[in-house]
């Protein structure tokens, strides 16, 4: 038998959130230990558990269905409630789904667009009570047999290695992540401590876990101790506070309790470079110190508060930073060199910088820089090695993804001085027989297959904006679309505290990024695809959706499809109860109902600070979704719509396309090089890296284990 969940640490009631993490992560169960308490179940009762997954896109493995016909009857009625619970919660089946036109796509097809105008205005005049009169006509049984995802039986052991790989993960956390990493925190209490590493590479996830440390242990003097430099305790207190630990946004400080503010100030007390580390950050300790009030224990932390009076009343202090953009600004060669080299992570932040304003010493400063790559961190070299390898391609804009809480796209001209192709090939085969030497000191992986589709799948950077959703990839990722024909768009809104109108539109743009037209709510009909209706009110919870056909969009020249959605009455996805986006595939667009949760593709979450989504674009040439997740500025005129936002989802769409970021496939391949054996045949291999294996989606294995 396979090992169960057995830990007085987690209650009947934690282990349903434990299966919930193990189901979106691994699409596995922990199951009650009862194993051998009396005969097994007659085979009804495990068949009709088999069928209401499968009805939901899933299906028992062989070693589930035996160990769940094991089960008391109470027991597994009580888990496959838990399983559906878990399953319909994640494909967004645990909403009821009324679009305007009930009888959608073919009632809005074969409508008259006068009918479809005079309906619009009627629904707005009325604030959304009016709806057409329309009873619901009895649809066709779902003609298709969607791929099924299979689902296997999970351990505690395999519920721990999570935890593990989220804390060292060496990229930042998501939303999803951060809440899980919670869960743990509060489920385990105390008994987190043996399951905690010796470093935390990934100083954002740190200040995550040390405030959780901090909420929901007695582990405090534990927590504190983490910290390594004063900016560590600034991301603690920012986290205590449910801000961006990032720092790329400002942060509302709470009060803090007295025991607590003394904890803070004790970590303070005890780094190097205090006053450097605060006046990066200045008005954000301005506003900390508010909280903390170190005039109030000087005595015992006089360092700190002598830090704080700095900031404070504007007093000088030389620092590293401002001796740096000093000698760069007056291009010091020496003087820049001498500085960088105390700090490798910053020189090679800036290498290319450097290059650019000392074309006479370029080889000299790419051989120094090889001296030092070694104590740079893995994330910064492969993003360095990626950088100079595309360097020299010509490219009339820069796009650059800002950090912070919500994930936006931005372009400049491309001004950038040009650099030889000699420096950029030295600079990256310099990152690569450094990367290629850290990762040969890891354990040995054997006989490795390397699925060629992980070409697809870009490496987790920035994951700290991600949505929670079924399946996560890193932005940027391909995936292959299902062999269909119909896409079908969806999102389901409930009001926030006032009437909410949320809108999807679908843009169709040309091959060469020229804008075709768009299905929205001013434009039901276009190019043989449809839209269901405009809801403008929500009180209950209300849904849209759009179909597009492949075929016919490619028959007019469409290449690409933006999924585009807005908030049209201003309100923040995060102040909405719940809003959620996804897409299906359908083979025939009015067989089964409007919204079939096996047919479900994708589905995500809106709960960010902004009014422009948009989750993916839709390549039909190639076949292939892109995933985006990002969000735009709103249009600053009054209305906030697609048309209102072209420029905004043009430039998007034209970066994600030629999108030239390293992928899972490029970094496996060093590691395989390192301390592995590649093989032709998964059958012949120790390790299989694939998609079907589902190496992509395990976001957090890879930052943990492949990117340390």
């Amino acid at each position: 038998m396979p090992p169960r969940l057995q830990t007085p640490t987690i209650a009947k009631l934690e282990t349903e959130s434990a299966n919930e993490i193990l189901l979106r992560r691994r699409k596995k169960v922990i199951l009650p230990s009862c194993a051998g308490k009396g005969e097994r179940l007659d085979p009804k009762y495990v068949a009709t558990v088999a069928a209401e997954v499968e009805a939901l896109g899933y299906s028992l493995s062989d070693e589930l269905a035996t160990n769940l016909s094991e089960l008391t009857l109470d027991e597994l009625v009580a888990t496959n409630s838990e399983i559906l619970s878990s399953l319909n919660k994640a494909l967004g089946a645990h909403r009821a789904f009324k679009p305007m036109y009930p009888n959608f796509p073919q009632q809005v097809a074969e409508a008259s667009r006068l009918s479809l105008y005079v309906n619009a205005i009627l629904h707005y005049l009325t604030d959304g009570k009016f709806l057409p009169n329309t009873a619901k006509n009895e649809r066709a049984k779902l003609d298709e047999k969607p791929k099924l995802k299979e689902l296997g039986v999970g351990s505690k052991s395999e519920l721990e290695s999570i935890f593990k790989a989220l804390v060292t993960a060496n990229s930042s956390l998501s939303e999803q992540d951060k809440a899980d990493l919670t869960w743990f925190f509060k489920t385990y209490g105390d008994d987190i401590l043996p399951m905690m590493p010796t470093q935390i590479p990934q100083r954002e996830n740190k200040a995550h876990v040390i405030a959780n440390l901090l909420r929901h242990t007695n582990l405090k003097e534990n927590a504190i101790k983490s910290c390594s430099s004063t900016t560590d305790v600034l991301r603690v207190a920012v986290s205590l506070s449910d801000g961006d630990v990032s720092l790329a946004e400002s942060t509302k400080f709470k009060s803090f309790p007295r025991p607590l503010r003394k904890a803070l100030l004790r970590a303070i007390e005890a780094q190097e470079n205090q006053i450097e580390d605060m006046l990066r950050w200045k008005k954000r300790w301005i506003r900390l110190g508010e909280r903390l009030h170190p005039g109030e224990f000087e005595k015992q932390f006089p360092k700190t508060a002598a830090a704080f009076k700095t900031i404070r009343n504007d007093l000088p202090a030389q620092t590293f930073y401002r001796q740096l953009e000093h000698s760069l600004e007056r291009r010091q060669t020496e003087k820049i060199l001498s500085l960088v080299k105390q700090r490798p992570g910053e020189f090679t932040r800036r290498l290319d910088h450097i290059l650019r304003i000392t074309p006479e010493r370029q080889e000299e400063i790419a051989l120094s820089f090889a001296s030092y790559a070694e104590n740079v961190s893995t994330p910064v070299l492969l993003q360095v090695m990626q950088h100079f390898k595309t360097r020299c391609e010509k490219r009339e804009e820069r796009v650059f993804f800002p950090k912070g809480q919500v994930q936006k796209a931005q372009a400049i001209p491309n001004t950038l001085q040009s650099l030889s192709p000699a420096i950029c090939s030295l600079i990256e085969s310099i990152c690569r027989k450094t990367l290629i030497t850290r990762f040969s000191k890891q354990r040995p992986l054997g006989k490795c297959y390397l699925d060629p589709y992980l070409q697809m799948y870009m490496l987790p950077g920035s994951q700290r904006s991600a949505a929670k959703a079924l399946r996560t990839v890193a932005r940027g990722s391909r995936l292959l679309l299902p062999d269909t024909d119909t896409l079908r768009f969806f999102i389901w809104w409930k009001n926030g505290n006032q009437r909410t109108d949320i809108d999807l539109s679908a843009a169709l743009f040309r091959e060469d990024f020229t804008y075709a037209n768009t299905l929205a709510y001013y434009n039901l009909k276009e190019f043989g695809g449809c839209h269901s209706g405009d809801i403008v009110d929500a009180p209950f919870g209300a849904s849209e959706f759009i179909d597009v056909s492949i075929e016919k969009l490619r028959s007019s020249k469409v290449a690409y499809i933006v999924m585009v959605v807005s908030s049209f009455t201003q309100q923040p996805y995060c102040d909405l109860p719940e809003c959620f986006a996804g897409w299906m595939a359908r083979k025939q667009a009015n067989s089964g109902e409007i919204y079939e949760p096996k047919t479900v593709q994708d589905r995500l979450d809106l709960s960010g600070n902004t009014k422009v989504s948009i989750p993916a674009i839709f390549d039909i040439k190639n076949r292939e979704v892109i995933w985006t997740d990002i969000s735009l500025t709103r249009n600053p005129n009054w209305y906030n719509n697609v048309a209102g936002n072209l420029n905004g989802i043009q430039i998007s769409l034209k970066a994600f396309a030629e999108l030239n970021k390293m992928s899972v496939f490029d970094l496996l391949k060093m590691h395989i090089e390192a301390r592995g054996e590649l093989v032709e045949l998964p059958q012949d291999a120790d390790v299989e890296f694939s998609v079907s294996a589902g190496t992509p989606f395990e976001l957090e294995k890879i930052a943990s284990e492949f990117m340390a």
